[in-house]
């Protein structure tokens, strides 16, 4: 018997400016605190690729089994693009998000989130927060 999986999902992308080159231009560190967002939020990590490009910026993508977690990085612009996207109900995407602005510490930042999978695309501006660090 087959399982009727829902097909809602969330879909949250933020602009980041004025953040650290050194944490922008690191894509070890940058690997390390991706997968650390996944967990945060909920998600189950499949796989991760990372680049690091010459002379500067990265590249991650963390492959979820309900999607992904991604950020590309400008470090001479002290800008980061990075997204989330989750299936489900169970995993929540801005939890991650709010995970990685707590580290990346931008001066500034903008995001939109997407609710998927529910007929017509529904556009929504989230409440980011800072993530409360636990170490």
């Amino acid at each position: 018997m087959e399982t009727e999986y829902s097909t809602f999902g969330r879909h949250v992308a933020i602009d980041t400016w004025g953040v650290d080159f050194e944490l922008l231009n690191n894509a070890e560190w940058l690997q390390a605190q991706m997968v650390e967002a996944a967990e945060v939020c909920g998600a189950t990590v499949l796989s991760v690729q990372s680049k690091q490009f010459e002379p500067q910026g990265a590249t991650v993508l963390v492959l979820l089994s309900e999607s992904h977690l991604s950020i590309h990085t400008y470090p001479e612009r002290g800008f980061a693009a990075l997204d989330c996207y989750t299936c489900g109900e169970t995993v929540d995407p801005q939890l991650a998000i709010d995970f990685m602005v707590s580290v990346l510490k931008p001066e500034t930042f903008y995001a939109k989130k997407l609710v998927r999978g529910l007929g017509e695309l529904q556009v929504e501006t989230p409440e980011v927060k800072q993530a409360e660090l636990v170490k």
